[in-house]
């Protein structure tokens, strides 16, 4: 199989209002206006999530506002709300152990943003970017991390994108104990696992639009939740095996690019596409492939890019 590249890259955005954030967001938009869903679209569509938005994350409406406003597009706003995407799923692992946050983040490359980004929307925050503002793993510098996994189950209610929340969970809480009880008032569209981490305390939440949030036996998290896995589903995702794996490696990295955990390219050509190591204590994140690292922090963030090879599963 020939090697594949994917080009990562790290950004400052600043508070979303001088035009950084803009011009990255300008860039991508005619990919991104096509996960509107139909309602999304609609004039009554796109009244309903703006009020869902302003009801559930009101902190962060003025930034809502000003990012809009920068793009400049007819649908930006119901589009960032990310109250009316289409459903995704992405595969992943993840783990937190002793006030660090672990995970393989597993998609198809040309499905994944590959961003960076340095913010300070409300609050500093550093994460891998995805939809424009959302976020598929972070921390703030209060020292929490939040990273996310899909559920597994095919199930979709209005609520939600799960980036979101990530997003909004970093942005506006402190601690573990402060994010679990914000989820219990956000609706979420799709089945997901969201890992949370501060300097005392791990969990990992199961959420989804027909469930209230659960907390999961331990802080570990692969494709499933608390509904029995059929042997299709473990065939197509590994996700026992994947958990078993994580749980008796911990928060090894080395483990984390070695079989069953790294991922290499599926039938619909999804593969691992980084693995990211949290200690938000340090506010400190270190993003790892196959022979190459790339460290950012709050003290040093250096913006730029990186083309990196997606090696097979050793």
């Amino acid at each position: 199989m020939r090697p594949e590249h994917k080009t990562f890259q790290a950004i400052e955005v600043g508070d979303g209002g001088d035009g950084r954030w803009a011009a990255y967001a300008r860039v991508l938009w005619q990919e991104m206006e096509g996960l509107l869903t139909e309602e999304g679209q609609t004039p009554q569509g796109a009244d309903r999530v703006r009020a869902l938005f302003r009801t559930h994350m009101p902190e962060l409406v003025p930034v809502l506002d000003r990012l809009a406003g920068q793009l400049d597009r007819p649908e930006a706003e119901a589009f960032l709300t990310h109250a009316a995407l289409r459903p995704f799923s992405q595969a992943c692992t993840q783990i937190g152990q002793n006030g660090t946050l672990l995970r393989n983040y597993d998609l198809r490359p040309d499905q994944c943003e590959g961003t960076i980004v340095s913010s300070c929307f409300l609050r500093p925050v550093i994460g891998m970017q995805d939809m424009l503002w959302g976020l598929q793993d972070g921390m703030n510098d209060a020292g929490l991390a939040v990273s996310l996994t899909w559920g597994g189950r095919s199930v979709y209610g209005r609520g939600f994108a799960i980036l979101i929340v990530v997003r909004y969970l970093l942005e506006t809480c402190d601690t573990v104990d402060e994010a679990v009880g914000r989820l219990r008032s956000l609706p979420v569209a799709v089945p997901q696992n969201l890992t949370l981490v501060d300097p005392t305390k791990a969990v990992t939440v199961f959420v989804g639009p027909d469930m209230s949030p659960t907390v999961a036996p331990d802080a570990c998290a692969a494709n499933h939740q608390h509904l029995p896995v059929t042997d299709g589903q473990e065939r197509a995702l590994r996700t026992q095996e994947r958990l078993r794996a994580i749980r008796a490696a911990g928060a090894d990295v080395a483990a984390m690019l070695k079989a069953p955990l790294y991922q290499s390219v599926d039938e619909q050509g999804s593969r691992t596409l980084y693995t990211a190591h949290y200690r938000p204590v340090e506010g400190r994140v270190t993003y790892y492939w196959p022979g190459e690292s790339w460290q950012q922090s709050f003290g040093d963030f250096t913006p730029g890019s990186r083309t990196v090879t997606l090696g097979r599963a050793s």
